[in-house]
């Protein structure tokens, strides 16, 4: 772990970030109660891909590096997040595990605030914590999008959409997609070109695990389609 200084008063760095700028001495002492200190040392890892998420980290000082990595080995970055900013706020309101792992760039403290902590300040099931859980699904869907576009071939990325776009009840047997956005607009969604679209198409076509006809794409085995 990396060399400790001296301990800074939780509160007052809470009250400076924007997050929490508008809240009163007593909600600031109440989520600085649920706060603990972390130092992570450079190169020392913070969370990894599938941990819990607890709650959120707020960078003291240092640098973060968020990114995940592929089945083959190749990394992308996320975000490098610096001083004063945070991460983890989407994965607790939408209580998933962490999608990315994060890692200590630079010596680095963070502040980690329980989830139970800000849920509280929130209130049970109200609007405010509803509409900040839609808003952090987005950015989750984003993430991922990320992922799809940077790490996946182009079939993967195909094949990963029409599997999103299967009934509920299609885990087995055969199923139909319907193209209701266009080819176009899916060839651009999926970050490539009409052509190369039609051409992974006719490609898992030729394979026999999907037939086309015009927007109307069957799939004869979900499972197998599944399977690659």
């Amino acid at each position: 772990m990396a060399k400790r200084p001296p301990q800074i008063k939780t509160q007052a760095f809470l009250a400076n970030l924007p997050m929490f700028s508008e809240m009163g001495p007593a909600e600031l002492d109440r989520i600085a109660a649920a706060t603990v200190p972390l130092y992570f040392a450079k190169g020392q890892s913070i969370v990894q891909c599938g941990d819990a998420c607890t709650g959120f980290h707020l960078v003291v000082y240092g640098q973060v590096k968020l990114a995940f990595t592929s089945p083959q080995g190749v990394e992308k970055v996320v975000e490098i997040v610096r001083p004063g900013q945070s991460f983890g706020e989407a994965l607790m309101f939408l209580d998933k595990p962490y999608i990315v792992f994060a890692q200590a760039l630079a010596d680095t403290m963070l502040l980690h605030v329980a989830k139970h902590a800000v849920f509280e300040e929130l209130g049970p099931n109200g609007f405010g914590r509803r509409m900040i859980a839609g808003l952090a699904g987005r950015l989750h869907g984003l993430v991922r999008d990320v992922e799809a576009y940077t790490l996946r071939s182009g079939q993967d990325r195909v094949i990963g959409y029409l599997l999103a776009e299967l009934p509920e009840d299609a885990a087995n047997g055969e199923a139909e997609v319907h193209l209701t956005p266009g080819k176009s607009v899916l060839a651009s969604r999926l970050n490539m070109t009409p052509e190369h679209f039609s051409r992974i198409l006719h490609e898992l076509a030729t394979q026999g695990l999907i037939e086309v006809n015009g927007r109307s794409i069957r799939v004869p085995d979900v499972a197998r389609l599944r399977g690659g």
